[in-house]
């Protein structure tokens, strides 16, 4: 028979998988809690987006508060690694445990140079990674700048206009010949052979591959085990795997007894929740979150738990926003109550409120929980003050909130 929950039931297993059901612990961070946080979320999404701070730093203030920036850096640094970058979600910083196994599902073509000339694109490559096989890890201009440049016809149609040894070097990058050593302050990618970081078995092609079934039940099963319950394609989509073997890979799960078969009143899907899910008797957290979050990442499972519609309107004409440029999701106890959109002014000190918005059924606390959030980020972001807008149904509550919220030790927060 199957287990029959309550919608606000699934998402306090949502939330608990996700590590979004508690307060955060109180006391420093240690690098300990961090690790323990990257492990259960198995995977955090890189973006170039810098408005606020890189999405990758985002999900562990959601989930743990002020901590130190520099515990990440540690960890995509440290040898045997902690976390390493491939193509998961999207570009990502991964466990290394799953690398592997995604080297295998991961079908990223157009960023590389499937398309190139053979000839050309496997010369290029000889001398990239022999190159970086006797050199220090190197960006994709001083790796150009030590070969030379690399002409290639087909580049007035490609769409970053990207040279031969950075389409090459992509191409090496998805095959997992190549891997990210460190990323510049400018956000490039360092490469290296990935034999250097990762040195437990060679990867790419010519080499035997794992069982892909089984490597689609590891992945599904840490899908899972991050969801906490959800549908197929929610499992599918964290990993962003091919969803038919994704739907044989639950069916394994299940026969395993890895998960189990669950219905959710007002969820109208074939639901499956893991085994060591836990359900909270309440969910008391409250976090901001990216809009690269985990949590966040398969929209209509965020509108089926929370009814939450979300959009990233980064890339919408700003006349055709309807909420703002970088906005945030504000998770308050069970639900998803509100919305603001945040740039970090750092020339100025400021954690600039542009915009916030409530959902229809907020409390009547949302503004000032929400504020006393923006007071947390900006003293992790190292900001002086919080400056809201009066743009927002929510604005004009959430500056009267802001107005009283003193952080002892810094300058009081104002509205705009």
């Amino acid at each position: 028979m199957r287990e029959s929950l309550s919608l606000k039931q699934a998402r306090r297993i949502a939330l608990a998988a996700q590590g979004l059901d508690k307060m955060r612990p109180a006391g420093p961070v240690t690098a300990r809690a961090v690790g323990r946080t990257f492990a259960r979320l198995h995977l955090v999404q890189i973006d170039s987006v810098n408005v606020l701070a890189r999405s990758h730093y985002l999900p562990f203030f959601s989930r743990l508060g002020n901590y130190d920036r520099g515990i990440l850096n540690r960890m995509a640094g440290s040898h045997p690694r902690r976390m390493m970058e491939y193509w998961a979600h999207e570009a990502s910083f991964i466990r290394p445990d799953h690398f592997r196994d995604l080297v295998q599902w991961q079908s990223r073509k157009w960023v590389g140079a499937h398309a190139m000339d053979p000839e050309l694109r496997n010369g290029v490559a000889s001398r990239v990674l022999e190159a970086l096989a006797t050199g220090k890890p190197m960006t994709a201009a001083e790796l150009t700048a030590r070969l030379g440049h690399v002409e290639d016809k087909q580049q007035e149609n490609w769409g970053w206009n990207w040279n031969a040894v950075k389409r090459v070097l992509e191409h090496l990058f998805e095959e997992g010949l190549v891997s990210a050593a460190s990323r510049t302050e400018s956000f490039e990618r360092r490469y290296t052979l990935t034999a250097k970081i990762l040195p437990a078995g060679p990867v790419g092609p010519g080499v035997s591959e794992p069982d892909r079934a089984a490597s689609m039940d590891r992945l599904i099963e840490a899908a899972a085990q991050a969801h906490g319950i959800g549908t197929v394609r929610c499992f599918a989509d964290y990993f962003r795997t091919p969803l038919p073997a994704a739907a044989v890979s639950v069916e394994h799960l299940v026969g395993a007894g890895r998960l189990q078969p669950v219905t959710v009143a007002g969820w109208d899907k074939p639901l499956y929740r893991h085994v060591q899910a836990k359900l909270p008797r309440a969910a008391t957290g409250r976090a901001l979150l990216s809009p690269f979050d985990s949590l966040v990442f398969e929209r209509r499972r965020l509108e089926a738990l929370f009814g939450f519609h979300y959009r990233i309107e980064i890339y919408t004409p700003e006349a055709k926003r309807r909420f703002g440029y970088y906005v945030l999701p504000f998770l308050l106890r069970d639900g998803i109550v509100a919305r603001v959109d945040l740039k970090a002014d750092r020339a100025n000190g400021l954690l600039l409120a542009r915009a916030a918005h409530a959902e229809p059924a907020a409390p009547a606390d949302t503004a000032v929980e929400l504020a006393a959030e923006l007071q947390l980020m900006a003293e992790w972001l190292e900001l002086d003050r919080v400056v809201v807008s009066p743009t927002g149904d929510l604005a004009p509550a959430l500056a009267d909130a802001v107005a009283g919220t003193e952080s002892p030790g810094r300058k009081k927060l104002y509205p705009l």
